[in-house]
């Protein structure tokens, strides 16, 4: 069973020679505008077998000499796939760390004495408990002790790491701002290990190891950009695109404590590794003919048009001879003839994706529509990760599927309870309680036990508690009641209106478990029982907190597995990706888009707004201060905007997607 078929989706086929160049001629030329040497793969764990293969012979060479080999780690999940084949190269190819000193890179603070949060358990969870390192050999911030000692024990720390010979490798994630260990934006050249104010953006990607935003201590001791710079040799990873736009920056922008890992760009041996999603917003990448010749597909025209109008300020079919020539564009005016014959082209693509009809329009001819006409009406599921997502991303379209005679289902593949605050459950069991009291005389036992065990918990509770499983099942029954009332105002029916609660989702933490057989025998079931013509499934993995990936995973493996049984419905069917929840569609990658009047962008809303625990009192918000129905009316109107720049329709707003043909 293929259970993540999510890292082989590409949406644009990169050529090779722009990722893994054959010669250092080329290399140079595609790389001129970066300012650090970035090595990206097609896997995090190719990535990761690179970098272990410096830090095995690292270890060896150390030992033939008689000497320790200083690693400084950091803790973040970019380093899991490092970290694990680390142990695989251990536990089957002998490798021992028996001469290996480890300085861990930060620790929160501050800490209780019991906290199971430190960063060093997450260290040692991944990696330390695996291999055979000597316990004396671990360094690592103490997050336990008081302010006034910090800044004396900060020193110490630095002491100890230039006593031991200082750091040979330097092994780091990078944070969404650019944070490198946790020095913040404002971090300076010459900052030493130090107490450092955590800011939100860092503290909701901490928040994997918590139980809430709230639960993450306000400051880290951290190795400062300083005593990173003064490693031998630095590796700092990145996979996934929500990490494409400050590696850009990192890579390719001037040096600004607004960006601190800009700083190792006057390091003489950093080495940035990437995955192909997160070096999506290179040059070499996003535009390749700013660096080299290119073979022109389509959406690489695509592409390179809308970035021209975009710099030229002009919609396509004003572009000129001229333009193309001073933009290095020279090359599409040899292989269209003209500049007019490129921009009809494009215009001609983009007009094409444009559609009021995204189950298809009967009776009519769909030989340049996104969706067939037949069959009409269609089967049709809409799997949501969370119980939100699928108006989030998608209401203006789930709407007018329904409204234009569709059988619609949607599937809430998640029970969403961890983003339910206990405010909520307060609230709603005092609805309860006060309903036992008026029409039942307060006689249910049930209700009343229930009601004063869950007051005390609730009153109890300390920061870092998980809550129990009947609060769980409370705030999920919150979120199901909200789905409904969503769904009901859409017009689908109750009995098409699906709760999967997947069981990787119920840990009871931010961090999920792992999405297994189990959960793809969930979605397949139910895909097997409704048979559609169309699916609609989360294409935005940028999710910080993972769910999303994991939930389309489950989607594309089901049918994956319902192709390799050539179950007779899924030849008839195809699958769209939907974005808006934490971004949206490049344009080149748009396949179908679909307007939404002023009307039906409020009814959009309306219907985001019957998740009220999702408002302003919601767990995870990420660290981006609008609602999520303002984050999508943004995303939907810039969408519009960007088509009307084009020269295209000008819509209030509109919603894009992208195919998926199984793999």
């Amino acid at each position: 069973m293929r259970l993540d078929l999510c890292s082989q989706i590409a949406l644009n086929s990169v050529p090779e020679e722009f990722y893994n160049p054959k010669t250092a001629v080329e290399r140079s030329e595609i790389t001129r505008l970066e300012k650090l040497s970035t090595d990206i793969y097609t896997s995090p764990e190719r990535g990761a077998q690179a970098i272990v293969d410096v830090i095995e012979q690292e270890i060896k060479q150390k030992y033939q000499e008689g000497r320790h080999c200083v690693l400084g780690l950091g803790t973040g999940v970019s380093l899991t796939p490092v970290f694990n084949e680390l142990i695989r190269r251990h536990k089957e190819e002998g490798l021992s760390f028996k001469n290996v000193i480890v300085f861990n890179a930060y620790e929160y603070f501050p800490l209780n004495k019991d906290s199971q949060n430190s960063t060093l358990n997450q260290l040692r969870s991944r990696l330390l408990d695996h291999i055979d390192i000597e316990e004396k050999n671990v360094f690592a911030p103490d997050g336990t002790i008081s302010q006034d000692e910090v800044q004396q024990y900060c020193r110490l720390y630095e002491q100890n790491i230039k006593k031991q010979g200082g750091i040979d490798i330097m092994l780091l994630g990078i944070g969404r701002n650019g944070n490198i260990a946790t020095n913040e934006p404002g971090s300076g050249l010459t900052s030493p290990t130090r107490l450092i104010l955590v800011d939100a953006t860092s503290r909701s990607e901490m928040s994997m190891s918590f139980g809430t935003n709230d639960q993450v201590p306000p400051c880290s001791i951290t190795m400062g950009i300083e005593t990173i710079l003064s490693s031998r040799r630095i590796f700092i990873t990145a996979w996934g695109e929500e990490k494409a736009g400050i590696i850009q920056k990192t890579v390719e922008g001037k040096i600004t404590d607004s960006v601190p890992a800009s700083f190792l760009q006057s390091h003489n041996a950093t080495k940035i590794v990437v995955d192909l999603a997160a070096a999506g917003q290179l040059t070499r990448i996003v535009h390749p003919w700013l660096v080299a010749s290119c073979e022109w597909t389509d959406k690489l025209v695509r592409s390179a048009l809308v970035w021209l109008c975009l710099k030229t300020n002009k919609p396509l079919l004003k572009l000129t001879n001229k333009d193309y020539n001073e933009n290095g564009l020279s090359e599409l005016l040899a292989l269209y003839g003209s500049a007019y014959n490129a921009n009809i082209k494009v215009f001609n693509d983009l007009q094409h994706t444009i559609t009021g009809w995204p189950g298809g329009k009967p009776n009519a001819d769909d030989t340049n529509r996104p969706e067939r006409a037949t069959p009409f009406p269609k089967r049709v599921v809409v799997f949501s990760p969370h119980p939100d997502d699928d108006v989030i991303s998608m209401g203006g379209t789930l709407r007018r599927l329904v409204q234009q005679g569709h059988d619609v289902h949607v599937v809430f593949e998640t029970s969403g309870n961890i983003a339910v605050g206990d405010e909520e459950v307060t609230r709603f069991m005092h609805f309860i309680n006060g309903f036992n009291q008026l029409f039942a005389d307060s006689k249910d036992e049930v209700i009343t036990k229930k009601y004063q065990e869950i007051k005390q918990f609730l009153a109890n509770k300390k920061d870092g508690d998980l809550d129990t499983r009947d609060i769980l099942t409370i705030k999920g029954l919150i979120r199901r009641g909200e789905a409904r009332t969503a769904s009901t105002y859409n017009g689908i029916p109750l009995d098409h209106v699906h709760f999967l609660d997947l069981p990787f989702y119920e840990s009871g933490k931010i961090e999920k478990l792992e999405m297994g057989e189990k959960d793809v025998r969930i979605v397949q079931a139910l895909l097997q029982e409704v048979q559609p013509h169309q699916i609609y499934v989360a294409g935005d993995l940028a999710d910080p907190h993972g769910t999303h990936r994991k939930c389309t995973n489950a989607v594309f493996a089901a049918v994956d597995e319902e192709k390799k049984a050539k179950a007779a419905w899924l030849k008839d069917c195809r699958i769209w990706m939907y974005r808006g929840a934490w971004a949206e569609w490049e344009i080149e990658n748009i396949e179908m888009c679909v307007p939404m009047s002023p009307e039906e962008l409020r009814a959009k809303r309306n219907a985001i707004l019957k998740h009220a625990s999702q408002m302003e009192s919601a767990p995870f918000l990420g660290n981006d201060e609008r609602l999520f129905w303002q984050r999508s009316e943004a995303r939907n109107r810039a969408t519009a905007e960007l088509y009307d720049k084009l020269g295209l329709a000008c819509y209030e707003a509109m919603e894009a997607f992208v195919e998926y043909k199984p793999l």
